[in-house]
């Protein structure tokens, strides 16, 4: 599969709803190009995919909105809403914040958002101009071998 399957595949995934399965969303990941640090900067919604794994209705229970990557240490891992709508970082749940780094995931350097206070790596991916496929990783977050994974939309 090439990017531009890939980012078609990914587009009809979410159009569906986001149901998918986590080996397809492996094959996904595997075809898209990485993203520098530099490039992502700025205000992200997010959500996440039907796939199966063990942490899938958790970020909309926290009512997570998505992230916000003002510079390359300046990162809001957790963007939610509050009660009245209002988007709060959520630094408490976080941890902290977070920053960008190029990190090394399955053989290719692309942009990575390290948490501050725990140990979580979200790696991203270009599926197209504006739209992002991360890939959770770290301690605690595997599911039975296997990575969470969710999308971001610039906004």
């Amino acid at each position: 599969m090439d990017a531009e399957a890939a980012r078609f595949r990914l587009a009809e995934i979410r159009a569906a709803g986001g149901e998918t399965t986590i080996d397809e969303l492996d094959e996904l990941w595997a075809a898209l190009p990485p993203v520098r640090p530099e490039d992502i900067l700025g205000s992200w919604r997010g959500s996440e995919f039907a796939s199966g794994h063990r942490f899938e209705g958790y970020l909309p229970k926290i009512r997570w909105h998505g992230k916000r990557f003002d510079s390359l240490t300046e990162v809001a891992p957790l963007v939610c809403r509050g009660d009245g709508g209002e988007l709060f970082d959520d630094v408490e749940r976080a941890k902290g914040g977070a920053s960008l780094w190029p990190v090394e995931f399955r053989g290719e350097i692309t942009a990575t958002m390290v948490y501050d206070g725990q140990p979580v790596l979200d790696h991203f991916k270009s599926a197209g101009e504006s739209v992002l496929l991360g890939v959770m990783n770290g301690k605690g977050v595997l599911d039975e071998g296997r990575h969470y994974y969710f999308v971001l939309e610039r906004e």
